[in-house]
């Protein structure tokens, strides 16, 4: 069975989203230093992909405007978003910032 999104995000690890798209050259960048982060923290992070063409209400829920964009969800709260791609040090210290 498929959780649902919000199930995803009620988690009480913090959940990272990647709001992305197959044709985004920046979102595919982003990708391996996502993995990066995910090795580095492991169980302490969730990192979802969402590409943005095949969940656009999930998109416009959101206001995903600009791919890629990374939102921070706790306990099925927003704590942090930003469009764009990151260095690796650069998110984990956001992700520890709201733990």
């Amino acid at each position: 069975m498929k959780s649902s999104f919000n199930d995803i995000i009620d988690s009480k690890t913090p959940v990272l989203v990647d709001f992305y798209a197959d044709w985004c050259g920046p979102c595919k960048m982003l990708g391996p230093i996502l993995k990066e982060v995910k090795d580095e923290l492991g169980d302490q992070i969730k990192i979802v992909k969402i590409n943005v063409d095949k969940n656009q209400p999930l998109s416009t829920k959101y206001q995903v405007r600009g791919v890629p964009t990374m939102l921070l969800f706790k306990e099925g709260k927003q704590l942090w978003r930003q469009s764009g791609v990151l260095q690796k040090n650069e998110i984990i210290s956001i992700i520890n910032s709201h733990r």
